[in-house]
């Protein structure tokens, strides 16, 4: 199975070089064609999308957007930390955005990882990470934790649309998460 629908990794390292390499090549191809939009970094439709980096997940084509419609923020789980909230805070704050969607997905790789995992780490580099690994059993209820840490930061200007969302990996469709249970 190709890891991509354009060529597969074996193919750039047969080829002596590195998928870095491929994706500079690539991005050759992609400036030789390339004509500035005349953009600024405010998005077009004020929202802010925080997801998963699982990279089953378009979201572009899922939610049907287009360049310059939004700020997308990922993560390992589409996890609401800090460094989120700094993300979002800047975007509201800065940019203009004024609305926050949320999106887990089913087979999240952090359903089976738990916080066992930064002890594991400082066990083999001999430094535990500062960082949570945020590891979650129930899906439903993290996007509910996420919608609250966004709703009750005291950073966030625009608090009052924020809905959060399970993609089914397998059907592509978005299910809402009721923020009461």
């Amino acid at each position: 199975m190709s890891t991509s629908a354009h060529l597969p990794t074996d193919t750039a390292v047969a080829a002596g070089g590195t998928v870095t390499d491929r994706l500079v090549e690539a991005n050759q191809r992609y400036a030789s064609g390339f004509t500035d939009p005349g953009m600024d970094a405010r998005p077009v439709l004020q929202v802010a999308v925080v997801a998963c980096m699982d990279a089953r997940l378009d979201l572009h084509a899922a939610l049907g957007l287009e360049l310059g419609d939004c700020h997308t923020i990922r993560n390992a789980g589409g996890v609401v930390t800090d460094d989120v909230i700094r993300s979002l805070t800047i975007s509201q704050r800065a940019l203009g955005t004024r609305s926050v969607i949320l999106i887990h997905h089913t087979g999240c790789g952090l359903e089976s990882l738990t916080e066992d995992f930064r002890h594991e780490l400082e066990d083999e580099v001999g430094q535990r990470p500062s960082w949570a690994v945020e590891a979650f059993r129930d899906v439903d209820q993290d996007v509910r934790q996420s919608m609250q840490r966004v709703r009750t930061s005291p950073f966030l200007l625009h608090t009052d649309d924020v809905r959060g969302f399970v993609f089914d990996v397998t059907s592509g469709l978005l299910r809402e998460i009721d923020p009461t249970g």
